[in-house]
């Protein structure tokens, strides 16, 4: 299910599910906690009307429409259901200043008579992501609220009319064969008031608003939180002293500041362009933690079918989605990812696998162990990556204290163990897993990142005086280079291998088409663009995808099935690899077909311009999770390319 509207302040993220309604709430770091995350129950919302509840998760009755209509992360959801005659229209965000979601709602009674509407809005925490039954939730009728609270983690929900005060509540517990959740006590339209439970808790608020024919009214509705019960609570009085109105308005005005530098080089493109690339801009921004962490995906849809989500910083994921920013001028992100990257270096000059938004080491299935071989369980492309972008990053801000700050604690050593971590046989990079985390081997994508990564520190080395390094590390690239014309292309299939492996002393060839070695080869210099074995390269690609003008999408690989909609298919589109080709075609100066797939690209997205990982060929679905935070990094950047090839 993917999320289409998620809403940050770079510490609480929330995204908001096809029902409206809370699905993912972290707290205090962007990916990482997930407190929204109790089994088989979520938030609700939910209409008391002529005798009768309806929950917008469980009537078929309901139909939703969002947006993002404001330029700033505020999302716009309209849900409606004929069959009560009631509409409802919520503008949420999370505050720019404070930690706290809110939610103004507007009830539109669409029947020809005056009536008593209620609406509920109910929340299910599993606080800390813990399946742990020792949640709190109390009612605190001075402050007018109901507060869930487990250890260091304090949220406070409040709610109000443009009257007075929710004028119904009660807690519950929910998880069990005994006890569904709180949400089902308004089924009488009355609830309980029961004050207060400990275990796995829910809480429930009622308005009760009278409505004449054709008429509306408001409710605000928000979640404080803290990492006390007194921070919650200051945050909570804060909205209930200065309005929801006028928090919403400090929130719009933040992110029209923050986006200035989006929106001018929007204008600059087509028309039919310009409001998706700014939601990718706010949904980038949205995924990015306040201390550097850049997360993979915040929706946590896989973890109903697997074992592990995308709540993740992988460091080449992160370094893909800086590189747009750098080039748009947003060089604050950038420092802090870099320093994130920085924390997370392992002594031997490379970065792990992924990390946990707190910057702990995140879960792996890369083993130290590989047959015979003993190596570090990670991908090379990312620590290849991010010094790649880094260099980038100085080139375009000039800024001497970069070099001051990373360039001897962290460039230097990854460089080092780059130039150092050279297969015997064959000169390439030793084996490590490829950029899709399924295979231990010498993979094409993986060395043509290396290469740029090495001349790229040269050059930075070169800068800082240290000509000893930049030497080195230039004559490694060049002779990764040289390999690489030597054993990565395919003469039989005119392609690029995906890559090689040795065993006992002999090359073996995998050749898979792979769309990460083609494009890398050309993205990263490691072939000339109007090599030979560039240019058949990406004629393979078209022959064997069977891309069109009309269906553009390319999967990963040849027969890739991971979540493939069908056998009979290659794979599933993904954004990534179908923008690589738009990127591909613009440096070559086909504009017409990179608009078409760009045009493409726009027709499989979400209302909001959310983009998830893949698109199913058979039903055009977009497949979660979405967002994707690497998918609309590379929406962004080959807009950017436009710009700047078309100019």
């Amino acid at each position: 299910m993917a999320r289409p509207i998620v809403l940050s302040n770079g510490e609480l993220h929330v995204g908001l599910n096809k029902f409206g309604v809370v699905h993912d709430l972290y707290y205090p770091y962007v990916g990482f906690e997930n407190h929204s995350a109790g089994t088989g129950l979520r938030h609700k919302v939910g209409v008391y009307v002529d005798g009768e509840v309806s929950w917008t998760d469980s009537d078929p009755a309901w139909t939703f429409d969002f947006r993002y209509p404001h330029n700033a992360l505020i999302g716009q959801t309209v849900a409606k259901n004929d069959r009560i005659g009631i509409m409802l229209e919520f503008d949420d965000t999370v505050d720019a200043e404070m930690s706290v979601l809110i939610r103004n709602i507007h009830l539109i009674n669409h029947s020809d008579q005056k009536r008593e509407i209620k609406l509920y809005m109910h929340q299910a925490f599993a606080i800390g992501d813990s399946r742990s039954n020792t949640d709190t939730a109390q009612y605190l009728p001075d402050s007018e609220a109901i507060l869930h609270y487990r250890g260091r983690r304090a949220f406070v929900i409040g709610g109000a009319t443009d009257e007075a005060a929710f004028d119904q509540f009660t807690i519950g517990l929910f998880g069990d064969d005994e006890h569904e959740g709180s949400y089902r006590d308004a089924e009488d339209g009355q609830l309980t008031g029961n004050v207060v439970e400990h275990g796995r808790v829910d809480s429930i608020l009622g308005f009760t608003l009278n409505v004449d024919p054709h008429s509306s009214e408001r409710v605000h509705y928000w979640i404080a939180a803290g990492m006390s019960t007194r921070e919650a609570l200051y945050i909570h009085r804060q909205v209930q002293e200065q309005g929801v109105y006028a928090r919403i308005h400090k929130t719009a005005e933040w992110w029209h500041d923050w986006l200035r530098p989006a929106v001018d080089a929007a204008k600059r493109l087509p028309k039919d362009y310009q409001d998706r690339f700014i939601e990718s801009v706010m949904i980038i921004k949205s995924q990015i933690d306040k201390r550097g962490a850049v997360i993979a995906s915040t929706d946590s849809t896989l973890l109903n079918y697997s074992k592990d989500g995308y709540a993740y910083s992988w460091p080449r994921d992160g370094a893909n989605v800086i590189w747009p920013l750098v080039r748009l001028g947003y060089y604050q992100e950038a420092y802090r990812f870099f320093e994130f990257c920085q924390r997370g270096l392992h002594p031997g000059g490379y970065l792990m696998h992924k990390y946990r938004a707190d910057g702990a080491l995140g879960s792996s299935w890369h083993p130290y162990v590989h047959g015979d071989t003993v190596a570090p369980p990670i991908q090379e492309d990312e620590t290849a990556l991010v010094v790649f972008v880094f260099v980038q990053f100085y080139n375009l801000s000039k800024d001497s204290t970069l070099i001051k700050d990373f360039y001897h604690s962290m460039i230097k050593p990854m460089a080092n163990f780059m130039a150092e971590f050279i297969d015997e046989t064959t000169g390439l990079p030793k084996p490590s897993y490829d950029l899709w985390e399924e295979r231990f081997m010498i993979n094409t994508h993986t060395t043509s990142v290396t290469y740029a990564g090495l001349l790229a520190a040269s050059e930075l080395a070169t800068v800082t005086g240290d000509e000893e390094s930049a030497v080195k590390w230039r004559n490694a690239a060049e002779d990764i280079q040289q390999a690489a014309h030597k054993y990565l292309y395919n003469e039989s299939r005119q392609v690029f291998y995906r890559g090689v492996s040795v065993e006992n002393g002999e090359v073996k060839y995998d050749e898979t088409i792979d769309n990460a070695a083609v494009f890398s080869a050309f993205m990263f210099g490691l072939f000339g663009a109007d090599s030979h074995e560039m240019k058949s390269s990406i004629e393979a690609v078209a022959k064997v995808f069977g891309t069109t003008t009309e269906n553009p999408g390319l999967p990963r690989y040849e027969n890739d099935e991971y979540r493939r909609s069908d056998p009979s298919i290659n794979g599933n589109w993904w954004y990534i690899t179908t923008l690589w080709q738009a990127q591909y075609d613009i440096e070559h100066g086909n504009f017409e077909s990179a608009k078409s797939i760009i045009n493409w690209i726009n027709d499989h997205m979400i209302s909001t311009g959310m983009m998830g990982e893949q698109i199913s060929p058979l039903t055009n679905e977009v497949i979660a999770p979405a967002p994707l935070t690497w998918s609309h990094a590379e929406y962004i950047g080959t807009l950017i390319d436009l710009l700047g090839r078309e100019r």
